[in-house]
């Protein structure tokens, strides 16, 4: 029998196969092995809805949000295109009409 990697968010060793998905039972933590091997390549930017993000998308913000040294906002449900994704903790890059160009976290946008 094949040695099944450890769950990603607790580190259990008790994971189990489910069809082609890997179960962790103590955090009930499902992922497949294309997923892991994907996690650890790469950092993988997901939405507030999980889903994975990738560089041209277009999402759509789900917060008001305040530009920090400006007294603008960008309201909930603003669009943005062509988004471009970087490394840090304000995960994309982007540019807003009538604000311009700015950093969000992935946590405030959905994907469009």
């Amino acid at each position: 029998m094949s040695q099944l990697p450890p769950c990603p968010k607790c580190s259990s060793e008790y994971t189990y196969e489910d069809g082609v998905q890997l179960v962790c039972p103590e955090c009930g933590h499902e992922w497949t092995e294309a997923e892991q091997a994907a996690a650890e390549a790469g950092k993988v930017v997901r939405d507030a809805n999980g889903n994975e993000l990738q560089d041209g998308d277009t999402v759509t913000v789900i917060k008001d949000l305040k530009v920090k040294g400006s007294s603008l906002v960008v309201k909930v449900g603003t669009k943005v295109k062509n988004i471009r994704l970087v490394d840090g903790d304000h995960d994309i890059d982007c540019k807003i009409d009538g604000v311009g160009a700015m950093k969000l976290k992935s946590e405030f946008v959905k994907k469009a």
